[in-house]
């Protein structure tokens, strides 16, 4: 990574107050990362060497159009956390400007000039240290008709910046694999674990009754527009099961730099072998959300709730001993699983601490696997 940086800001003092992003950086190309394709099941840069991504997830920006100073947490990341790569959380109606007013939001009124202008400040702030940048629509369930011209737009925006990565749907869920590739109907969900409690009931009505486009299609007008870069898929079962990737629904990636599959593992998440390990034989694999609370999930009997103290660091293991490339969810303070206790960035001792050994290089022991 670049060692030329602006003169660092003090951190936020201690209060309930989200950080205060710094000034937008000039774009510093000279500094930006080698442009990554995948090679087999890795990422490699032009020179055919390997790029083993290892970061952080930051929300905010798909909870409220403010964000929760995204831009500052990217740079912490990178230059205190030692990531290559962030993950930021974006949510493509505000990208448009169609964010209300309501609780801590004062909504939109410029058409998303502004959001626009943080994302892109954002993806400044990691070019230009050398890192990268995945663009996540936080969004659930299936690819939607509108999400298409969303990732058309993007993709124009950022064609072939050799930092910036497309991961298109947060966690898909409750579909079959035919609806997930190819599209199809998207039906009333009949999970008997509502692992959707975090959103709203209009969130949740939203995510059914409707017409998906599939995968594939997104894929294909992303790159119509020409941009090569690389296109991260999750997979079912909230981005965790990456089964049918290897079972006959892997996506077609003949123009572009290809496809890295995702998955998200949670405590709860078993059956590593055939759900992740299987599709990391064949592909590079991101396990874009990873982590563990003492918070107990409120949807999950107690004993499938393991220690994080004990689960951290076997997950760590596991990620280093498959050279799985990561990002930790979630670098803030109270998205659970957190790993930070307050926004002068203090690392919490259960997640935060032994991931960002992790990230400063600090081996792990896979003891178990799940």
């Amino acid at each position: 990574m670049s060692t030329t940086s602006p003169v660092a800001e003090p951190h936020v003092p201690k209060t309930h107050r989200y950080p205060q992003d710094p000034a937008p950086e000039t774009p510093r190309p000279e500094n930006w990362p080698a442009e990554i394709r995948v090679s087999g099941n890795r990422l490699v840069d032009g020179a055919g060497r390997e790029v083993w991504l290892q970061g952080l997830a930051i929300p905010g920006l798909e909870i409220r159009p403010e964000g929760h100073g995204c831009v500052l947490s990217t740079r912490v990341g990178i230059e205190d956390w030692n990531a290559n790569v962030i993950r930021l959380a974006v949510k493509d109606e505000y990208w448009y400007g169609h964010g209300k007013p309501g609780g801590e939001s004062a909504g939109q009124s410029d058409g998303g000039a502004a959001y626009r202008a943080t994302v892109d400040a954002a993806v400044n702030v990691a070019a230009n240290r050398g890192a990268y940048l995945v663009i996540d629509n936080h969004r659930f369930r299936a690819v939607r008709e509108e999400q298409l011209q969303f990732w058309k737009d993007v993709a124009e925006m950022y064609k072939n910046h050799p930092a910036v990565l497309f991961d298109v749907i947060n966690e898909p869920h409750d579909i079959s694999w035919e609806v997930w590739r190819n599209g199809g109907e998207v039906v009333e969900r009949t999970a008997k674990v509502d692992e959707s409690a975090f959103l709203s009931d209009a969130e949740k009505q939203k995510n059914q009754c409707f017409q998906s486009p599939g995968m594939q299609r997104l894929v294909d007008v992303i790159r119509a527009t020409g941009a090569r870069n690389v296109i991260i898929a999750g997979g079912l079962d909230w981005a965790y099961d990456l089964e049918g990737v290897v079972d006959g629904f892997a996506l077609d990636d003949p123009q572009g730099n290809g496809i890295m599959y995702s998955t998200h593992i949670y405590p709860w998440k078993t059956d590593w072998q055939s759900k992740v390990l299987r599709a990391a034989a064949l592909y590079p694999l991101f396990v874009g959300e990873v982590g563990a609370d003492i918070k107990k999930m409120s949807f999950l009997p107690l004993d499938r709730q393991e220690d994080p103290y004990t689960w951290g660091p076997d997950m760590l293991g596991f990620i280093q001993k498959y050279r799985l490339n990561w990002s930790g969810w979630s670098f803030h303070t109270w998205a659970t699983p957190v790993m930070l206790e307050d926004w002068d960035y203090t690392p919490t001792p259960f997640w935060g601490v032994p991931a960002r050994e992790a990230l400063a290089g600090k081996p792990f022991e896979l003891r178990r696997m799940r």
